[in-house]
């Protein structure tokens, strides 16, 4: 066994090295896959930021509208005791949404749009919401109002919607601040709180949405 030794020796040796070296394989190829995941996440960043000032462009060029879906306003759907003309019986924006509600208008004016025409849905969130952009004088459109739990009026109010913005000048930015399912409804998309969903309308009347911008 004592002549053996050498050899054993050396095999660990070899062994020893050859792990080291595989060891720099390793991590020279972590770090080429991380600054490979660095290159390709900086790339995601710079189209989204072009796709961003691509849609703000859209909506300032005409023909096209911003859906946004109110600031953010805790909870779901209305109490019982819900009445239009009470906004203490409504679900109301918190102070987080009265925040986000500004910075929403501030995007709008960092984008080159100082005013828009402002529409609104009746609900007070909407119109605090509206308000709250600083965009222009803001105007109660009632086919913008919510039909949460209301099923039945899905149907006639997105046609009516449809036929309003068909009928609409849309040579200035314009906005229609409403609910989730209203913005679902018309476009299939399902926006997080204050997020804006910008639709082009073509020659006939189809619209077709151009791109989302959250907000948060």
């Amino acid at each position: 066994m004592d002549v053996c030794r050498p050899g054993y020796a050396i095999a660990i040796d070899r062994a020893r090295r050859l792990s080291a070296v595989i060891g720099q394989i390793r991590r020279r190829l972590a770090a080429a896959s991380h600054l490979g995941l660095l290159i390709f996440l900086s790339v995601l960043a710079t189209l989204a930021v072009a796709e961003t000032h691509a849609v703000w462009n859209a909506l300032a060029s005409g023909e096209h509208v911003a859906l946004l879906r109110h600031a953010r306003a805790p909870g779901t759907g209305d109490p019982p005791e819900f009445s239009l003309e009470d906004c203490q019986t409504q679900r109301n924006l918190s102070d987080a949404g009265r925040d986000q509600a500004r910075r929403i208008g501030g995007r709008f004016r960092n984008s080159g749009i100082e005013s828009a025409a402002v529409f609104s849905s009746q609900w007070c969130r909407c119109l605090q919401t509206a308000r709250l952009l600083g965009l222009g004088k803001v105007q109660p459109l009632p086919a913008l109002n919510s039909f949460f739990g209301r099923t039945d009026r899905r149907g006639p109010q997105t046609q009516a919607l449809r036929e309003w913005i068909a009928s609409r000048d849309l040579g200035v930015p314009t906005v229609l601040v409403t609910h989730q399912v209203n913005i679902t409804a018309l476009t299939g998309v399902y926006p997080t709180s204050g997020e804006l969903v910008v639709v082009h309308r073509a020659a006939d009347g189809a619209l077709s949405v151009v791109g989302t911008i959250a907000t948060e």
